[in-house]
């Protein structure tokens, strides 16, 4: 096997044409999809054997881009790749990491997926290990190049904070600093789309992450922090924010980068097809390279202000395994006598995915949709005080202690919670075509991990699964508060505050078999046929050598189907 070596008549200069990626994006049986970001409008090709495949940049506000779509390739095929720009050879580079690969998935072989959130972009020196910890993916990319890893997962799920636009490092501080006055607003604050693409290849150039990127197919969804932190979690919130001099500009810059770096990467190719974007760039055919700025721009915009004229969930199916991914952030329903997770459009698209028929139902949403259940009761009760029906002190106090304390979950919107319950009760109950093995969400974002299960005597199980964060920790005295609302006397007081407040009791109860824990981490997913293997992996630093952590498990569970026990073992 190659060791990375950049082929022979590429210079520095040449590799440098290549900023950012390559990103192995979405792959099925037959096609792999290949993003990059090149210094300049040319022809990327992406080479494997005697195959090559094209596509030439687009423009958007003075930087360039491509998706290849590479076609034709076997079912459960693993293939080394090379990235040509114009002809020339950019990638591999000569870092000492195995070829990239395109695996196509493999009918015959159980999904296996890798899955987190919240991973902020700071060195991976001794510095920036104390403030924010070892890096989970970047220690498990270590872990996968070198001999002897084992298998490499099918998917890598990103979900959501993939980049912190309001939580900046001091790399990218002096980014901005070079562009503007930092003391003047947004601040140290992301402002506009070129501090984004900074961000971004802040996020994804360090060499482990990059190669582990080119390698691992991806599938990401946004969450606050990719724009602004509570971003949407209420309508007082929305009209607090729409009144500063800077927001317009970001809410665009951030939603069309994240079109650009994020959803693009996630569609089908059967998908892409019906993007307006997509087919408006796959339509040109020159002279010279299409300058998507202002239709991306008035799309954002757009979708900013009519969450429902478009859609950022996506849904995936492997064989008898199906994955869902939904928006919980930017398709919401802010009104107070409307106010839901999911706008109506998106919420009937759910409804029509979630369907019996599959050894797995799998739902990514970067919110938990089982919190601990004492923070459920918690934010219930606070959604209900907050109400625009109820003004005064009580609504006061809801809406300080909403933005103070993050309490914008699927808990602190019950009409959707309700819905999304009946529609995981009904598949579990084989109401909605053969009952699955297990109902899972996968979800990020609280910065502790755990498993939660609904109590259930029969039927499928329906389980909670947490990763977060992969590079974020909560400071200690937060971890004390977050397992005090998982345990003990904080659940029937929550519940009490809630009946107080009228709120309706949810529909099944449950508890949490296992956690919460709050180390970095990233974690795998395996399906084992008669139920999920999850285990929750992390870097660790040996003799004080920061670059190369060891990759250690925190925890590992078997959820075993029909019912049986949880087995559980720590590392």
């Amino acid at each position: 096997m190659s060791t990375g070596t950049t082929p022979a008549g590429s210079g520095p200069e040449t590799a440098q044409g290549l900023l950012l990626g390559p990103l192995l994006r979405h792959v099925d049986q037959t096609t792999a999809s290949i993003w990059v970001e090149t210094a300049m409008a040319c022809t990327v090709e992406v080479r494997s054997g005697a195959d090559a495949w094209r596509a030439a940049t687009f423009g958007a506000h003075g930087h360039h881009y491509a998706l290849v779509e590479v076609s034709g390739l076997a079912p459960g095929s693993v293939r080394p790749y090379a990235v040509h720009l114009d002809g020339d050879p950019v990638w591999p580079l000569d870092d000492g990491f195995p070829d990239s690969m395109i695996a196509t998935l493999d009918p015959a072989r159980k999904p296996r997926l890798a899955f987190g959130s919240c991973r902020t972009s700071v060195p991976h020196d001794e510095s920036g290990n104390r403030t924010h910890g070892v890096d989970a993916m970047r220690a498990y990319a270590l872990s996968m190049a070198s001999p002897g890893h084992g298998r490499w997962p099918d998917l890598a799920l990103f979900l959501g904070d993939q980049v912190y636009a309001d939580s900046t490092s001091l790399e990218m501080q002096e980014f901005i600093r070079r562009r503007r006055n930092i003391k003047e607003a947004p601040g140290a604050e992301l402002k506009d789309f070129e501090e984004y693409a900074h961000l971004y290849r802040l996020a994804w150039s360090d060499p482990a992450n990059r190669w582990l990127l080119a390698t691992l197919p991806s599938a990401m969804i946004f969450d606050d922090h990719d724009i602004r932190d509570d971003w949407n979690s209420s309508l007082d919130w929305k009209h607090h924010v729409q009144k500063t001099s800077w927001w317009h500009e970001r809410i665009v810059a951030g939603l069309g980068s994240y079109w650009i770096y994020q959803h693009l990467g996630n569609l089908s190719p059967d998908q892409r097809e019906e993007d307006p974007l997509w087919r408006r760039i796959a339509a040109h055919t020159g002279p010279g390279e299409l300058d998507l700025t202002a239709d991306l721009d008035e799309f954002a915009a757009r979708v900013d202000a009519e969450p429902e004229s478009h859609s950022w969930s996506y849904c995936r199916d492997w064989d008898d395994v199906r994955l869902i991914v939904v928006d919980s952030r930017a398709a919401r329903t802010l009104e107070p006598d409307r106010r839901a997770l999911l706008e109506p459009a998106e919420l009937a698209w759910l409804d029509e995915r979630m369907r019996g028929g599959f050894r797995h139902l799998l739902i990514g949403t970067s919110l938990p949709f089982l919190l601990p259940m004492g923070l459920h009761h918690v934010e219930s009760w606070d959604e209900a005080i907050s109400g625009r029906s109820r003004r005064g002190p009580k609504a006061w106090l809801g809406e300080r202690l909403r933005r103070t304390f993050d309490l914008e979950h699927w808990a602190a919107f019950q009409r959707s919670f309700q819905e999304v319950a009946r529609f995981a009760t009904e598949v579990a109950d084989g109401r909605r075509g053969p009952a699955p093995q297990s109902v899972t969400f996968l979800s990020g974002d609280v910065h502790f991990s755990y498993v939660a299960e609904v109590e259930r005597e029969g039927g499928s199980r329906i389980l909670q699964a947490v990763a977060s964060p992969i590079r974020n920790p909560l400071p200690r005295f937060l971890r004390y508060f977050a397992a005090a609302l998982a345990l003990g006397p904080a659940v029937p007081f929550g519940a009490w505050m809630a009946r107080r407040a009228h709120v309706p009791n949810p529909p099944f109860g449950w508890n949490l078999i296992h956690g919460p824990w709050f180390d970095n981490n990233l974690a795998i997913l395996e399906d084992t046929g008669d139920g999920l293997a999850l285990s929750w992996l992390t870097g660790e630093i040996e003799n004080g050598d920061h670059m190369h952590p060891r990759l250690d498990i925190v925890e590992a569970a078997t959820l075993r189907a029909r019912g049986d026990r949880i087995r559980s073992e720590e590392a």
